[in-house]
């Protein structure tokens, strides 16, 4: 694949730039900010915009937006933000934890056929009549594992993928080596593993398992900094240890970070963002500094957040 969707058009790979491979614009349920837009920070859409502006000036050029329906995607936002930003953003088709249980289980009849046609569609005409196409394809499990709705979104996934050639992200839940299951079913409807990447994967500082994700083929997401079941120097301490073992150019290092949120009561942006104050921008100015601390070479830091996400969405 040598061009990606973006919200405001295909772009060359060649010009993705420094990405960010796993963020979130706003994050909520469905017609949030059209329904309740007084539960986010004030003035939400200016309020993304502009972190987004001190992104770009940081040096970002690309964002993926891994916000699925069910986590409240709202694509005409995500479009505007980028407009007004400056900022390239890939947006995703799928679902993430919360597949609706009218779509499946003892009250559904969808197939994983059926949803895949759904992401297919989106994928080939646009979501909605917005004509707006996602650039990559979603599935999520977590602490239990890959459930049976979680796994027909994730046949489905992979059912789009082989259609349409969109490559696949998943989220996981690695302390329990969810992966293991996720991956035997891809590979069970056909998918070649290069063009998986599995997310949160420095949930974990277990290098063997992380390896053997590596050698399927696959892609990593190392994200979630600053800090969530592991902090952010043990997160540095194993993007080292995977550089150091030569999968530099299959690591894609983001933050998992929501620019806009729905605002705790009785809580100021300030108070709510003092675990990272930098939001998309903490990598380069926390991360790099560590591994550059850590004798890691800056030829091999530039590389990080550039060749892995451009070798992810050309399928190397």
């Amino acid at each position: 694949m040598t061009k990606v969707n973006t919200v405001l058009g295909p772009i060359s790979t060649k010009n993705l730039g420094f990405t960010l491979m796993h963020e979130h614009l706003i994050v909520g349920f469905p017609n949030a900010i059209k329904e309740f837009p007084e539960l986010f920070v004030p003035n939400v859409l200016e309020y993304v915009v502009a972190g987004l502006k001190r992104t770009k000036a940081g040096g970002v050029d690309t964002v993926v937006d891994m916000t699925t329906l069910d986590l409240g995607r709202d694509i005409n936002f995500i479009k505007e933000a980028s407009k007004r930003s400056g900022v390239n953003i890939i947006v995703c088709t799928g679902w993430w934890l919360d597949v609706p249980r009218f779509i499946s289980g003892p009250v559904g009849g969808v197939t994983a056929a059926q949803m895949a046609e759904s992401f297919v569609r989106e994928l080939e005409k646009g979501i909605g009549d917005t004509g707006i196409k996602p650039g990559v394809l979603k599935s999520a499990s977590d602490v239990g594992g890959v459930t049976p709705p979680q796994e027909m979104g994730l046949r489905a996934v992979a059912k789009a993928h082989l259609k349409t050639g969109v490559p696949i992200v998943i989220h996981s839940y690695h302390p329990g080596q969810v992966a293991r299951q996720q991956l035997a079913i891809l590979k069970d409807e056909g998918v070649n593993l290069k063009y998986v990447k599995v997310d949160h994967s420095n949930d974990t500082t277990d290098i063997e398992y992380l390896a053997w994700i590596l050698e399927q083929g696959c892609y990593m997401g190392l994200d979630r900094y600053p800090g969530r079941m592991t902090s952010s120097m043990a997160r540095t301490r194993t993007m080292k240890a995977l550089i150091d073992a030569g999968y530099i150019d299959k690591l894609c290092p983001s933050h998992d970070c929501s620019m806009g949120y729905i605002l705790p009561v009785g809580k100021t942006t300030e108070e709510y963002e003092v675990n990272n104050p930098h939001r998309y921008l903490y990598i380069k100015r926390v991360v790099f500094k560590q591994l550059k601390e850590m004798g890691v070479p800056a030829a091999k830091i530039n590389r990080l957040c550039v060749t892995g996400p451009r070798n992810f969405f050309e399928g190397k």
